[in-house]
């Protein structure tokens, strides 16, 4: 497809809301092959009029049984099947270059039911190893064969892109773009700088990146970890190069939600998409929209508390538990906490994160004892050379050794998930006083309801005993354990539940 052709689809299809069309409910059906996108949702342009009133009827019952919960959100745009992709080592001895290994690999993430690639940091180069930079890719040549697979099988593709980190040794890299007390991100192989959003000439440089980047490369946006410092307030005192123009306050980032509109507004006129990392569990601080999804969990060690602190953020939210310093008692934990929140993990995936990007010759590394990544790396690498055969890690955040049951737990809960957050679905979030069951939930199961032309319900229970829970309609598992029509559910401890109501 010409590049004019794309742009062209994609705004059409940012207009209306891109989706998949029917997604199967098997996990077999999940494994065949996709059908076309479409770029019209299929609510708008499939629905019969019995379909619509099946959703009608099936939103009506929700919401005259349902009289308070957390969060009430209609699912628009939403692709929830989405992968980080290590596309290979960096610092590294020679740049990846992507071949018929990562065709596979994409026919097997497609199949998966993955719509959203994203790509880290070593799609740059940050170190200038190459003859590139922080804000362009490691290899154009062959980077843009790799957009060219994704689009191929009718993915998305975004990329690296932060508003915030910059190589403070960069040549292009001038002081007054950060607080004269700006103290750098020193980690494994980089020294990042944080480039104030009050300073016109980051803004200048950085933007006119993001727009390249998007056009020569042809990519549907791009993930933004901020690299983020406030800067003072609207009458405080500014240092370097800064324009302080916005009222800043903890409940209010003024100049980082302006920036960060800005790149929305400029990756949506392409229509593409835009996923933030604030750091941590935190998102942006604003009531403007600068954001599709928000990546959650980098340096998370324990679910319960992540669940917690992300699941009233605005969607869509994207958990990923940090597995190099997390322990989970199984892979099923990681959807448990993230489902009945309308979140879905992402998966890891691509080329095997080998750790060799910490051993490079000429790379001035800080030693182990003082960096976690740098000693997170070098297991990974050890484990690697001792084990080429595998399991593989496939991230930063992912544990060393890898861990094989996470891609199929993953590719289960995605077949069961997809199809109750279907493009026009009512979402009634962590459910309060309700008739939809004979007497109150137990202490500790929260439920979820999602409406569209099917009824699901999730019950989830956080507690260490099961619990059983008594509906007042009957409902049929989504993972096929039962086939007939049920009332009563006993819940295992930790466990999670996905119900479709049954025929009226």
């Amino acid at each position: 497809m010409q590049r004019r052709d794309f742009l062209k689809a994609s705004a059409v299809a940012a207009t209306a809301g891109t989706v998949v069309n029917r997604v199967p409910a098997s996990a077999a059906a999940a494994t065949a092959a996709p059908q076309a996108q479409s770029a019209v949702p299929a609510v708008l342009a499939e629905y019969t009029g019995a379909e619509h009133r099946k959703r009608l009827e099936n939103i009506r019952l929700a919401e005259r049984g349902i009289r308070t919960c957390m969060r009430k959100h209609l699912v628009t745009s939403y692709l929830p099947g989405q992968c980080c992709y290590n596309l290979g080592e960096y610092p590294c001895r020679k740049p990846w270059d992507p071949d018929d290994w990562d065709e596979r690999e994409l026919d097997s993430l497609r199949d998966h039911g993955i719509r959203l690639i994203h790509v880290h940091e070593e799609w740059n180069d940050s170190q200038r190893l190459f003859g590139s930079h922080k804000l362009d890719a490691l290899n154009p040549a062959g980077f843009r064969r790799f957009v060219d697979m994704v689009h191929r099988r009718g993915m998305k593709l975004i990329v690296y892109a932060s508003s915030g980190y910059f190589e403070k040794t960069d040549p292009d890299f001038r002081p007054e773009w950060t607080a004269a007390d700006d103290r750098p991100l020193v980690e494994i192989y980089f020294r990042y700088a944080h480039c104030s959003p009050a300073s016109p000439g980051w803004r200048a440089y950085y933007l006119q990146h993001v727009v390249r980047i998007l056009d020569e490369y042809g990519v549907d946006g791009i993930y933004n970890d901020l690299g983020y410092r406030q800067p003072p307030d609207l009458s405080g005192e500014a240092t370097g190069d800064q324009v302080l123009a916005f009222r800043e306050t903890p409940e209010n980032d003024g100049a980082l939600a302006d920036l960060l509109s800005l790149v929305y507004a400029e990756v949506h006129r392409r229509g593409g998409v835009v996923k933030v990392h604030r750091g941590g569990t935190r998102c942006p601080n604003t009531d403007l929209k600068v954001y599709d999804y928000l990546w959650v969990g980098e340096g998370g060690r324990q679910g319960d508390k992540l669940r917690e602190e992300v699941k009233n953020h605005p969607p869509y939210v994207v958990p990923c538990l940090d597995m190099s310093r997390a322990t989970i008692a199984n892979e099923d934990e990681l959807y448990l906490h993230a489902i009945p929140y309308m979140q879905f993990p992402v998966l890891l995936a691509g080329r095997p994160f080998t750790g060799e990007r910490a051993v490079i010759p000429g790379i001035d590394y800080p030693p182990e004892e003082k960096c976690f990544w740098t000693r997170h790396c070098r297991a990974i690498w050890k484990h690697y050379q001792a084990h080429p055969e595998g399991p593989h890690s496939y991230g930063w955040w992912d544990s060393q050794p890898g861990r094989p049951e996470a891609r199929p737990t993953h590719a289960r809960w995605l077949a069961q998930y997809l199809p109750m957050v279907e493009e026009g679905t009512w979402a009634w979030l962590d459910i309060g006083d309700s008739d939809l069951f004979t007497g109150p939930l137990p202490e500790g199961v929260v439920a979820s309801m999602f409406a569209n032309h099917e009824l699901y319900l999730v019950l989830a229970n956080y507690t260490e005993a099961a619990a059983t829970v008594t509906t007042a309609d009957t409902y049929v598992p989504t993972d096929a354990s039962a086939s007939q029509p049920n009332s009563r559910w006993d819940i295992p401890a930790r466990s999670l539940l996905i119900l479709r109501r049954g025929e009226l």
